[in-house]
């Protein structure tokens, strides 16, 4: 075992024998070699570089790294704030301008949705009761006729049950086919305020006020904001993430459009985030050919511990991520006006290593940008976030034995069978 096997095994959290495994496949699969190696010495030449920015070294406590990358941060999301031209007294104003900014950044592209016309009739065939109580109509019709559909369709993320959602509502999709989808612009939007003021018990528990509807194509910001730390920043995130998002499925809805046949159980698994349920079966070590399993969604949010995570694998979600990381370090040259050093994050997603708490023991500090502000927004709750570094890392290793079309092309092909054998 090698030092850098190790150190990566330890990072991924991972057996040290999966990544020697992986390597000595990869190696006979691709002929390159070193190739981890390589990985474990840029990821410490970029350590070095940023600590040295901070003014830390190797022998710093992890709580002094972890606490200057938050200082950073915060300061990133004030002076993004201040270009903005954000204040905390009108929500609504506040989220129409970072979705002007977002726009001007990322532009909208077109890809394939569900027709307004048939998202309607969605509606009415199974009325939203709890939308309509909030909202205070009678009927689907009635409040179709004064309501916008987008928005209507956009607050069953916040106001039905997710139990509904998905035993009654979302099986109508079961009968869904092509000709139900049409071409259109990505839409990006600030809800009136009448949905933050029906939505503010969910926004409070989830500290959540964007999310989307990959089926339509709609990215929406609830207008609320808790006036925490971190805000901005992570929201300019989240829907730079999910603009790349909702594309990259659209375009795996174009791809599988031409099979009537399968198209509703398809479109139902990528919606659901389907990920293999069971473990491969062993190869005969003579033939034993290197796979990755393809997992659409962050698993440790849900279980830390979930065995796929220890199991080489590439995640869509993080190449979503990645994008926006990149944007966001690319700020200052779209927008030669703001003057503030966001390139700091440039190329730290798949960035972190261990350093020594107060009584000895190693604690992992991830540099990755999405995990640094998400922890400065629940820095109250003490909640530090490490998975997107990880699952970057997985991604990285891919990548660096072929290259970041490949990772998207692959994570296309094979998002529905869950794995490949390269």
């Amino acid at each position: 075992m090698n030092n850098y096997q190790e150190k990566i095994a330890r990072i991924l959290r991972t057996d040290k024998q999966v990544i020697e495994n992986l390597e000595r496949q990869m190696e006979k699969a691709t002929g390159k070699v070193g190739i981890l190696k390589a990985l474990t010495e840029e990821n410490e030449k970029l350590l070095s570089e940023r600590m040295n920015f901070l003014g830390l070294n190797r022998n710093c406590a992890a709580s002094e790294i972890y606490d200057a990358l938050i200082s950073k941060i915060e300061a990133d999301d004030v002076a993004l704030l201040n270009y903005i031209g954000l204040t905390r007294q009108d929500s609504s104003l506040a989220a129409q301008k970072i979705v002007d900014f977002v726009k001007r950044l990322h532009p909208p592209t077109k890809g394939l949705f569900l027709k307004k016309e048939k998202a309607r009739q969605l509606l009415i065939a199974e009325p939203p009761k709890k939308i309509l109580a909030a909202m205070g109509y009678k009927y689907v019709e009635e409040m179709l006729g004064k309501e916008d559909l987008l928005e209507v369709y956009s607050a069953l993320r916040f106001l039905e049950d997710t139990e509904w959602q998905n035993k009654v509502f979302f099986k109508q999709y079961e009968n869904l086919h092509p000709e139900d989808f049409e071409e259109r612009a990505i839409e990006l939007r600030a809800l009136h305020p009448k949905w933050g003021r029906a939505a503010e018990r969910f926004v409070a528990k989830k500290y959540h006020n964007v999310s989307h509807l990959k089926e339509l194509g709609v990215i929406f910001v609830i207008p609320i904001f808790l006036g925490i730390s971190g805000e901005t920043l992570r929201l300019v995130s989240l829907l730079l993430h999910y603009v790349n998002e909702v594309s990259f499925y659209a375009e795996l809805v174009n791809d599988f459009g031409g099979d009537d046949h399968s198209f509703a159980k398809n479109l139902i698994s990528l919606l659901r985030g389907d990920v293999i349920e069971n473990r491969l079966p062993e190869q005969p070590i003579e033939v034993e050919r290197p796979r990755f399993l393809v997992i659409q969604r962050y698993l440790a949010k849900d279980d830390e511990n979930d065995w796929r995570l220890f199991e080489p694998h590439i995640n869509p979600e993080a190449i979503h991520w990645q994008k926006a990381e990149d944007e966001i370090v690319n700020i200052g040259n779209k927008f030669p006006d703001f003057v503030n050093g966001l390139d700091f994050w440039k190329d730290l997603g798949p960035v972190g290593d261990f350093f020594k708490n107060e009584i000895g023991t190693d604690l992992l500090v991830s540099f990755n940008l999405v995990d640094t502000v998400m922890a400065l927004v629940k820095r109250k709750e003490l909640i530090k976030y490490l998975y997107h570094q990880q699952e970057a890392v997985w991604n990285k290793i891919f990548v660096k034995y072929f290259d970041l079309k490949k990772l998207e092309e692959t994570s296309k092909k094979f998002i529905l069978k869950g794995w490949l054998e390269v």
